[in-house]
């Protein structure tokens, strides 16, 4: 039984792909389950407007002018589905470490059980942060838009600085709002909260002082989950189709699975950046996680 115990920036990153190698076919066996719909779908997407061996720059700019309004449709479906597979992904991830770290063995029925109880208050949380990532971005838009409007009367080189100094600004509030955010799901997965939504002053206030850390370990994950897979799959791929080019469907097929070996890498970092938080700031303890795993 491991202990709850404040964590360094290595140690949460070494804890979690521990815990992901301990665990690996409980992991994968949850990433297949959950993860093959968005993927299937989404290789259905690429070949119903594509192609099955994909389009050249110019062909698929004429396929987005011609079909935008379906491609939009069928790229909206799509996102719904990835967010609730990650959210699935997550929840469950959450319960195995948490069932690890309580010296329980972690099975499959519990955790998908688990997850599925969480999806519906997660997915309406995730709506409620994109809806307002959404409105800070419009926000900005907006005073882009003011900013280049005032050029005449500004001069070309004060407008270029403003442009600048928003765009700056505008990386910098987005990610600073994503970071507050970034536990909201431990939150609603393990707190007895009176509504979903408190996840998010929760959240504010566990990851104060800690924006910074958050975003360099979201990052992280994001590399070692996301784009060294992608990385790796172009490059394998360039040289498989070089070597044979009639198997391009049969690598994107390949491809397509690499994000499911590596997707609960992410999810275990942030339980156990989200464990610190709560040891650093409340002494949360096991005790406490086993009263509310329940």
């Amino acid at each position: 039984m491991a202990d709850l115990r404040p964590m360094e920036f290595g140690e949460i990153l070494d804890g979690a792909l521990s815990l992901f190698r301990r665990h690996f076919g409980l992991f994968l066996k949850l990433s297949l389950t959950v993860m093959w719909v968005p993927i299937a779908f989404g290789l259905y997407f690429r070949a119903r407007f594509f192609g099955a061996a994909g389009a050249g720059p110019e062909q698929a700019m004429a396929i987005l002018q011609s079909e935008i309004v379906p491609i939009m449709l069928w790229f909206v479906v799509l996102a719904v589905f990835y967010v609730c597979a990650m959210l699935l992904l997550t929840a469950g991830s959450i319960r195995i470490i948490s069932d690890s770290y309580l010296g329980r063995v972690p099975q499959f029925s519990e955790v998908w059980r688990f997850g599925v109880a969480k999806v519906v208050p997660l997915f309406l949380v995730g709506l409620g942060k994109g809806l307002l990532i959404a409105v800070v971005s419009v926000l900005c838009g907006i005073v882009f838009a003011v900013t280049i409007g005032l050029g005449k009367s500004l001069g070309a080189g004060m407008v270029a600085l403003l442009f600048l100094m928003e765009m700056a600004g505008s990386f910098w509030l987005v990610f600073y709002i994503v970071c507050g955010y970034m536990v909201t799901t431990p939150a609603v997965v393990l707190e007895s909260l009176p509504s979903a939504f408190d996840s998010f002053g929760r959240s504010w206030e566990l990851t104060r002082d800690a924006k910074l850390r958050m975003l360099g370990l979201a990052v992280v994950g994001w590399l070692i989950s996301s784009l060294l897979p992608a990385v790796v799959a172009q490059v394998v791929g360039a040289v498989v189709l070089q070597l044979i080019p009639s198997a391009q469907l049969f690598w994107s097929l390949v491809s397509s699975a690499f994000p499911i070996l590596v997707a609960p890498i992410l999810p275990c970092i942030l339980t156990l950046a989200y464990y610190d938080l709560r040891v650093r700031r409340e002494g949360f303890d096991l005790q406490l996680l086993s009263e509310q795993l329940g």
